[in-house]
């Protein structure tokens, strides 16, 4: 068997239908699903199945959403491959929880709990202080970096995620993201909006943390069965009190994704398996590989999908 990491995706990801060729066809998909409506009080197969994508994307309802897809994407390629055992697992952002729950620091009900109430905060936050996020696309993260370093601008930005070696994210309010996009630009850098309404991995939803903290100390963390490596480190934790710390510093902290997958190729990965809804993680690492690295990079969200990354990693 060919030494896999498994990697989640988070918000960005979402799209109607998605799941549903699991749900159609399994009826352990479809507990899971019953499991994650009755932990969030949402009705979680409506808006996945149906939307509509306006209410799909709030992000009170995206967290549990994706979430949930990606636990049962999670789940259904376990039992095609039980002897899997992944050399690394990794989530981005919002995914991370879907990381936990495959490394068995948590079990799924705690999981869809924790997105539950991370939603709900973010949410708050968002509305108590409006903001957004925008890709930058062309300049590094030391370039991006200098830049706000230089920038005495009003309004609030940061650096919010590194994605690939020249894709940048950065979140903040509407004056702070003017004020770095016009420089961005002007150093050659195309700047793109996200579609979200909050300043997620900023100070904008650091109100967000000591609840989150509170919340999460009621929650029971198991050390990690397999080598999760965090976003806001890029690193493996095995201590579950040092996760707990890391995950409530994760609503405000950046993503460290380019380095974090580079660790994993580093530690001798042959195949990338993006276990969960669309292909945004998959297209992130053909722009983080080398051509010439051999990594088989593959997405799974249907049973066809699951047949090619079955093949693939027993190959």
């Amino acid at each position: 068997m060919k030494k896999t990491a498994v990697i989640f995706p988070g918000q960005g990801s979402q799209y109607l239908g998605m799941g549903s060729g699991f749900l159609d066809t399994d009826p352990d998909a479809a507990r899971l699903m019953e499991l994650a409506e009755e932990v969030s009080g949402l009705p979680l197969a409506r808006l996945c199945r149906e939307g509509p994508m306006e209410e799909l994307t709030r992000v009170l309802h995206l967290q549990p959403a994706v979430t949930v897809i990606n636990l049962i994407c999670w789940q259904q390629l376990r039992k095609a491959v039980p002897d899997l055992v992944p050399a690394y697992v990794a989530g981005h952002s919002l995914g991370e929880y879907s990381a936990l729950h495959a490394a068995g620091v948590l079990d799924a009900a705690d999981t869809l709990a924790l997105v539950t109430r991370r939603g709900e905060l973010m949410e708050r936050e968002g509305a108590a202080c409006p903001g957004g996020m925008r890709a930058v696309l062309g300049l590094t993260v030391e370039q991006v970096e200098e830049l706000l370093d230089g920038y005495d601008g009003t309004g609030v930005v940061v650096v919010a995620n590194h994605n690939s070696e020249k894709q940048v994210v950065i979140s903040g309010d509407r004056a702070g993201l003017d004020g770095l996009s016009a420089l961005c630009s002007g150093a050659g850098g195309k700047v793109i909006p996200l579609n979200v309404s909050v300043a997620n991995h900023s100070p904008l939803v650091a109100g967000a943390v000591d609840d989150f903290a509170a919340f999460m100390a009621g929650i029971g963390f198991q050390p990690p069965r397999l080598e999760i490596l965090f976003n806001v480190t890029a690193a493996p934790e095995r201590d579950p009190d040092r996760i707990r710390e890391i995950m409530a510093r994760q609503i405000a902290s950046r993503v460290r994704w380019f380095e974090l997958i580079d660790r994993m190729i580093g530690g001798g990965v042959e195949v990338v398996v993006e276990v969960g809804p669309k292909k945004v993680l998959t297209g992130l690492m053909k722009k983080i590989l080398n051509r010439k690295s051999g990594v088989s990079c593959l997405q799974m969200d249907s049973p066809e999908g699951l047949e090619k990354v079955v093949k693939t990693v027993a190959g």
